[in-house]
């Protein structure tokens, strides 16, 4: 496989650069392809790290003979799912949006846009 095809493919994929407050740095991942990630204190070195990186994954796992992941950005989502919380969360959440004048369903899904 040639760089350019490796680069293709590994552009592909959903990468994500945060700064993380409990490491006092910029964490990057690519969840579809790495359970770990890249850090430091640039976000646009991280990003060039992180896409380094993913690069280097797929031509590991090419190496291996393996199947690349499906991507993110292929999957189809129903916009729903199932949030099992325990019943005093499920009243606090309730009050808020109440108090919000929201529906509890829109002040969750407002609530998690936010994270």
């Amino acid at each position: 496989m040639t760089r350019k095809e490796i680069k293709a493919q590994a552009a592909r994929y959903t990468k994500m650069v945060e700064w993380s407050d409990e490491d006092q740095c910029f964490i990057g991942r690519c969840p579809e392809i790495m359970g770990g990630g890249v850090h430091g204190q640039d976000e646009a070195k991280v990003y060039a790290e992180l896409c380094q990186a993913v690069e280097e994954m797929i031509e590991l796992i090419h190496a291996d003979g393996q199947e690349l992941p499906e991507l993110l950005s292929a999957k189809k989502f129903s916009g729903k799912f199932v949030l099992r919380v325990e019943p005093a969360l499920h009243r606090r959440l309730a009050a808020k949006a109440l108090a919000a004048g929201e529906s509890l369903n829109g002040y969750c899904a407002k609530t998690l846009g936010k994270a």
